[in-house]
C-alpha cells in the first residue's frame, strides 16, 4: 500500500527542513511526496529544492499565480497516485511511526475510509508544549457529527478511491477547506482515531488559522457546517430546524451548542 504525501506550500520554506526530515525517517518507506508551491512570495522554492536535492521521491509543482489552499490541494490529490492520501502542513512534522501506524489500521479493515492521531501543540521550533485534548474518537457515520468541537484535526489520512466518490475538496474555499474535506470523506465509512500523537503542530505567527484569519475561519466553518446537513438530508438538529439557507456562523454554531454542553 502506497501513500501518497500531498504539501501545499505559501511562504513556509523557511520551516520545511524539519518537515522534510520527519518524512523520510519513517519507519514505513512506501511512499510518494508532491509538493504544490502556491506562487510563494519568499525564496520557498528554491529552499525546498535544495533541501530535498536530487530525492526523486519528491516531486514539485508551481502554481503559475496563488490560487488560494483549495485549488492548490484539489491539485495535489490529481496529482498523487497512490491509495492513501494525506495533506501535510510544511511546517510541521511526523513522528517516525505516523505513516506506519495509519497503513496498519487501512490494511487490517477495509471498511476504515480515514484515520487521524492525536498530536504535540508545539512552539515556533517545533518543540511540544503539550499532548492535545482536542483530537478524541469520532464515531462512525453519525448524521449528526459536524466534527464541533472539534475531534479531527491532524495527520488525517483518507482513501482517495473513497475521495473520488465525495463532492471533492472546494476550490472556492480559503479556510476551512480541509474540514469541508474530512466531513465528506467521514459520510462514506469507518474512521478511525490514532491515539498516539503521532503529528507535531507548529504554532508561529505566520499560520492561516493562527492570525487574523480566525474570524474568516470561524464563518468558513459554520458554512461547511450547514452544507454538511444539506448534503446529509437533515431538516433540524436537537429539535431545531436548520435554515433554508445559509446566513450567518452564529445560527449554524446555536444548533450545536448541546454537544459543546
Amino acid at each position: 500500500m502506497k501513500f501518497s504525501i500531498l504539501i501545499a506550500n505559501y511562504n513556509n520554506g523557511k520551516y520545511f527542513a524539519d518537515c522534510y526530515q520527519s518524512i523520510i525517517s519513517q519507519t514505513y518507506q512506501n511512499w510518494e511526496a508532491i509538493i504544490v508551491d502556491d506562487a510563494s512570495t519568499d525564496d520557498s522554492w528554491n529552499v525546498m529544492h535544495s533541501i530535498v536535492g536530487n530525492d526523486d521521491r519528491f516531486k514539485f509543482y508551481q502554481n503559475d499565480e496563488n490560487s488560494g489552499v483549495g485549488v492548490t490541494k484539489a491539485k495535489l490529490i490529481e496529482l498523487a497516485n497512490a491509495e492513501i492520501c494525506w495533506y501535510c502542513d510544511p511546517d510541521d512534522a511526523l513522528s517516525p511511526d505516523a505513516l506506519q501506524d495509519a497503513v496498519y489500521i487501512f490494511n487490517n479493515d477495509k471498511n476504515v475510509v480515514l484515520t487521524y492521531s492525536n498530536f504535540y501543540d508545539c512552539n515556533e521550533n517545533l518543540q511540544p508544549l503539550n499532548i492535545s485534548e482536542a483530537s478524541k474518537p469520532a464515531p462512525s457515520q453519525d448524521l449528526y457529527f459536524f466534527n464541533c468541537p472539534i475531534h479531527i484535526v491532524h495527520f488525517v489520512a483518507f482513501r482517495k478511491d473513497i475521495y473520488e466518490t465525495t463532492q471533492k475538496i472546494d476550490t472556492s474555499k480559503k479556510i476551512s477547506e480541509d474540514q469541508d474535506l474530512y466531513l465528506k470523506v467521514y459520510e462514506k465509512g469507518k474512521v478511525t482515531f490514532i491515539n498516539k500523537p503521532n503529528y507535531f503542530y507548529r504554532k508561529h505567527s505566520g499560520g492561516i488559522s493562527q492570525n487574523e484569519n480566525k474570524q474568516k475561519s470561524y464563518n468558513y466553518w459554520g458554512e461547511v457546517i450547514f452544507n454538511a446537513m444539506k448534503r446529509r438530508g437533515l431538516k433540524e438538529v436537537n429539535g431545531k430546524k436548520i435554515p433554508e439557507t445559509y446566513q450567518n456562523p452564529q445560527e449554524i454554531f446555536d444548533l450545536l451548542d448541546y454537544q459543546n454542553k
